[in-house]
């Protein structure tokens, strides 16, 4: 299956495996979604299960607390990462909040297409996930592959927290995988993606693929560097991580998300506290400058994290 396709295979086993389970967001009904990863679930569920709603993704965010919170289990899906910005205040304030003020589950997935890749400018190319890791009460994920995007949404569905669920568009259609058929959850924890020995390369969602592409052993002089997947980023699988650190020794930490205060800043810095002195060189950072993401084709790819980025990051480190 595609990344697409597993992720829309992972929605229609749970909604048919629970009554409890429905979509909603812009377009998600009659017209399949923004990517087509709804496409026919109108006819096989109904509209009262996949429902169209309004423009409006504070509103989209609310409805679907109140659903979870007397027992439904809403799936929200946004066009586009970034508009959840217009839902910030009912997801991050009220949801991921309501078990600690009043003791209630509110066991939402809210559907993030994210990242860049695809010329579509700054309001249609962001990563926020770090907006969300430094939010309480909310889980998030970021499956790298179809077989994890599949299981890991199941899994985020049956969860009794709020979970952030971030796809990448830039995967939809250009990743393809085996896919387990039936129902599978896959725990929020990383994997390693190559077992290596000289460095590591920390990274997740499509990221992962750059590391492996830019990491293989003809790529630079037969070096054995691990590529380790986070998958999830709240949980944050530290073990996994201090592990890799420890094997290695050298580490290059790679981030599509602009690097000030992003997922791969809280990796160094755990990095840092709690395995220095494993460490034979200075923890590498590759990440996006603090600049909006252009439309133009040439200037995103300057400004994304590429091949010859992190090859160029990594053959320095080695040799340090």
């Amino acid at each position: 299956m595609t990344y697409l396709q597993a992720i829309s295979d992972g929605l229609r086993e749970e909604m048919r495996a629970d009554e409890r389970v429905f979509v909603m967001g812009e377009d998600v009904g009659v017209f399949g979604g923004a990517f087509k990863v709804t496409d026919g679930f109108v006819d096989e569920f109904g509209t009262d299960r996949v429902m169209d709603t309004p423009l409006a993704e504070s509103g989209i965010v609310g409805t679907a607390v109140g659903a979870a919170v007397v027992g439904m289990r809403p799936v929200c899906e946004m066009q586009f990462a970034d508009f959840i910005a217009c839902g910030f205040d009912q997801l991050v304030n009220v949801a991921g909040k309501m078990h600690y003020r009043q003791g209630l589950a509110v066991p939402i997935t809210v559907r993030l297409p994210s990242g860049g890749g695809f010329s579509g400018g700054p309001f249609h190319s962001q990563n926020p996930e770090a907006w969300f890791m430094h939010a309480p009460g909310l889980k998030v994920v970021a499956p790298s592959t179809p077989e994890d995007a599949k299981g890991m949404l199941i899994k985020g569905i049956r969860d009794p927290n709020p979970v952030v669920y971030l796809e990448h568009k830039h995967l939809y259609r250009r990743v393809k995988g085996e896919v387990p058929t039936g129902t599978y959850e896959t725990d929020f924890s990383a994997r390693i993606a190559r077992e290596g020995d000289d460095l590591v390369v920390i990274a997740y969602g499509a990221m992962v693929h750059t590391a492996l592409e830019a990491t293989a052993p003809e790529a630079l002089d037969g070096a054995s560097v691990e590529v380790l997947d986070l998958r999830s980023l709240v949980p944050l699988d530290e073990e996994a991580i201090l592990a890799s650190v420890r094997k290695c020794s050298k580490v290059v930490v790679l981030d599509e998300a602009n690097a000030t205060c992003a997922a791969g800043a809280q990796v160094a810095s755990l990095i840092a506290e709690r395995a220095f002195e494993d460490l034979d060189g200075p923890i590498v950072r590759v990440a996006t400058p603090d600049v909006p993401i252009p439309f133009s084709p040439p200037l995103e790819q300057a400004v994304l994290p590429g091949v010859e980025r992190v090859k160029e990051a990594c053959r320095d480190l080695l040799a340090y």
